[in-house]
C-alpha cells in the first residue's frame, strides 16, 4: 500500500462544469470529516463538494458522499478509483461548479471517476511503513553524532528545542528504532533519554 505525502489539486472540465480533485493525507474517519468541511470552507460556492475516503493500513476503511448529485453518480465512483490505486490514508473531496448542461448518470459517474484519476497521477505518495514516533532528550555534546545517527536510521526530525539540553522529537521506520535505541546509547553513555511517543 502506498500513502499520501501532501496535498495534491488536479481540475478537468466536461462541458463547462469544473470537477476540482484536491487529495488529502487523512488517518481517521473523524479526519475526513475535518477535510470535507475545510475544503466547503475554501469553496463557498461550489454547486457540490463531493469526497471518497480510503483509510487504515489495509486500506479497508471507506468514506464517501454524493453531495446531492443523483445516487451512485459521484463518490461512488471517485471510491472505486481509490480502491483501485493502492493508495490508502487518503481523501479525495471534488469540488464542482455547476457549467449549466446536465451530464446524465453516466456522464457524472466518468467525470467523477476522471478526477479523481487525474488527481492521483500527480499526488505524491509513499510506501506504507510502520513508523515509531519518539522523543530524545541529549546534551548538546552529542548533538552531532546524534543528527549522524537520523541520517542513518532514515530518521525524520519533527521538533527541536535548544534548553539546558536538546529535545528532538521525530519519527523512523518502525524497524530501525533498535538502531536508533543502541546508537544512541553507545554515543550517550548514559546521557540520553529516548522514550516512544504513543
Amino acid at each position: 500500500m502506498l500513502i499520501l505525502k501532501e496535498r495534491a489539486e488536479a481540475e478537468i472540465e466536461v462541458k463547462k462544469s469544473r470537477f476540482i480533485a484536491i487529495a488529502l493525507p487523512t488517518s481517521s474517519i473523524e479526519d475526513v470529516k475535518k477535510n470535507v468541511m475545510m475544503i466547503r470552507s475554501e469553496y463557498p460556492d461550489a454547486t457540490h463538494v463531493v469526497h471518497a475516503a480510503v483509510i487504515g493500513k489495509a486500506g479497508t476503511m471507506y468514506s464517501s458522499s454524493d453531495d446531492r448529485e443523483p445516487k451512485n453518480t459521484a463518490g461512488r465512483p471517485a471510491l472505486e478509483v481509490l480502491k483501485g490505486s493502492g493508495v490508502t490514508d487518503i481523501t479525495v473531496c471534488i469540488v464542482r461548479y455547476f457549467g449549466g448542461t446536465l451530464l446524465g448518470t453516466g456522464g457524472l459517474v466518468k467525470a467523477y471517476g476522471d478526477s479523481t484519476k487525474e488527481v492521483l497521477k500527480i499526488a505524491p505518495t509513499e510506501p506504507l511503513i510502520e513508523k515509531t514516533d519518539f522523543r530524545m532528550v541529549l546534551p548538546y555534546n552529542a548533538y552531532t553524532l546524534i543528527k549522524r545517527l537520523f541520517d542513518a536510521t532514515g530518521t525524520e526530525v519533527k521538533k527541536e528545542e535548544f534548553d539546558i539540553n536538546i529535545t528532538v522529537e521525530g519519527s523512523l521506520p518502525s524497524s530501525s528504532y533498535p538502531d536508533l535505541k543502541s546508537g544512541a546509547e553507545d554515543i550517550g553513555q548514559g546521557k540520553i533519554i529516548l522514550e516512544i511517543i504513543h
